[in-house]
């Protein structure tokens, strides 16, 4: 995962070097050339320092304001996240002896649903048929989080299997008590109705790159920063430690169309 985010810096470094010229270039063009659009809407997937490579789905869309700020157009934006948070020691392992897979020591699983409004600001505009354009994002809305049971396939001996939440295991699910040997994930779906709801806050901010070359279509990047706050501590791992905060650096590519 480091890598991918050290590869994504070294393009947006040269993302801004080569907007500092698409900049100059547009300096000379006049206003009618520049890529004026009023509204934006994508669809995305993202990932994210407590994730794995696919950490969820995106939608946002932005609409532009009348005013300007600084003198460079801006716009509302809204924006709705859902995804699947990991803790940092979460490692899946196969059973030997059947070749299913769980994770040891995971407790419950943290879904967070973000809806998001804030800001965007237009920082270099591309022309109609080239270039790049940046924007500038900051945006806060609240934190949903569904904590749900992770459930484990235990074997109890004489080819006996039941499903058990993690936690009701003796220790943490990688070493169970005597009679329970866990052979596998309980399944995905198992434990909804169990879920339980936390409630908090979050803030981003985050440059987004626009890379496409048609005029209706939008493809790009958005690389940012997030901060979460929940009121009560979290646990997603036995005897790991409990967070109520949590950050992250993320990557959401994204697709759509503006107008």
């Amino acid at each position: 995962m480091r890598s991918i985010y050290k590869i994504a810096s070294i393009g947006v470094f040269s993302s801004l070097l080569l907007s500092s010229t698409s900049h100059a270039q547009l300096k000379s063009t006049a206003d009618s050339e520049e890529d004026n659009y009023q509204s934006v809407t994508t669809f995305g997937v993202t990932t994210n320092t407590n994730s794995g490579l696919l950490g969820g789905f995106v939608f946002r869309q932005s609409k532009r304001l009348p005013s300007t700020f600084l003198g460079r157009p801006h716009y509302r934006y809204l924006a709705v996240e859902v995804v699947n948070m990991k803790h940092p020691k979460e490692v899946q392992q196969s059973v030997n002896f059947s070749g299913s897979r769980f994770t040891y020591g995971k407790e419950n699983y943290l879904f967070v649903v973000r809806p998001q409004y804030g800001r965007e600001i237009s920082l270099f505009q591309r022309s109609t048929d080239e270039g790049i354009s940046i924007n500038a994002i900051v945006a806060a809305g609240p934190s949903l989080g569904i904590v749900k049971p992770y459930y484990v396939e235990v074997n109890e001996g004489n080819n006996r299997t039941r499903i058990v939440p993690a936690a009701s295991l003796n220790g943490s699910p990688g070493q169970p008590g005597t009679g329970a040997q866990p052979t596998g994930s309980g399944g995905f779906f198992r434990g909804f109705d169990e879920s339980k709801l936390a409630v908090g806050a979050n803030v981003k901010v985050a440059l987004n790159f626009e890379l496409s070359a048609f005029r209706n279509n939008t493809t790009g990047l958005e690389i940012g920063f997030l901060a979460e706050l929940f009121p009560q501590q979290i646990t997603i791992m036995t005897g790991a430690d409990k967070r109520a905060f949590y950050s992250s650096g993320y990557i959401t590519l994204f697709f759509g169309s503006k107008k």
